[in-house]
């Protein structure tokens, strides 16, 4: 008799055991989907506040297109690389205004002004936005703290169609445009006059 309650103990603790890993298994298998799921909504959650705030500036950008054609004195041209942000009287917890470093903390925007020069008028520059999460933006996907970059330029009226501004074609407003992170490339990506 003092043989079988032995295995049955053997066999009662290998069932435990068993069960706990499978338990064990489980638990980790459902942490890891949980874990993905908290990860896309991460994603998903900041792809829908860049678009958001994006929009907002954009918003701000057609009033003060609106306001500058008001303006005699003004043009829309003069109006080209000016900070967004500064349009809003909102007070932008993500903003932290003139970029510090190459660029801002991931999660963060900031305004980087263009190298002084003698034809270049001080506050022109270009929006700064790098990514906490991998998101959607400019038409292709970028990865976490890959910085993206944003230009105030001016919307013209297209006549023939080319995309590329002609010497008649009027200005007609104000508009953000994605552009590459580099001051040369900034520059070249506005529209000829």
């Amino acid at each position: 008799m003092t043989g079988r309650p032995l295995s049955d103990a053997s066999s009662i603790s290998n069932a435990r055991w068993l069960r706990n890993s499978v338990a064990v298994l489980l638990l980790l298998i459902f942490l890891w989907f949980l874990l993905d799921a908290l990860e896309r909504e991460l994603q998903r959650a900041e792809q829908q506040a860049v678009n958001t705030v994006l929009s907002q500036l954009r918003s701000a950008l057609v009033i003060k297109g609106a306001e500058v054609m008001l303006d005699r004195r003004s043009s829309l041209e003069s109006q080209e690389g000016i900070n967004p942000f500064e349009l809003m009287d909102h007070q932008w917890g993500r903003y932290s205004g003139p970029c510090t470093g190459a660029k801002p903390e991931p999660g963060n925007w900031c305004f980087r002004e263009r190298s002084q020069k003698e034809t270049v008028k001080p506050g022109r520059g270009w929006l700064i936005y790098n990514p906490r999460q991998p998101i959607s933006a400019q038409n292709h996907t970028v990865d976490a703290a890959e910085p993206l970059a944003w230009r105030v330029t001016t919307e013209f009226a297209d006549r023939n169609g080319n995309g590329e501004r002609e010497q008649d074609e009027r200005s007609t407003g104000l508009k953000l445009v994605p552009v590459p992170l580099t001051e040369e490339s900034a520059d070249a990506q506005s529209p000829s006059r």
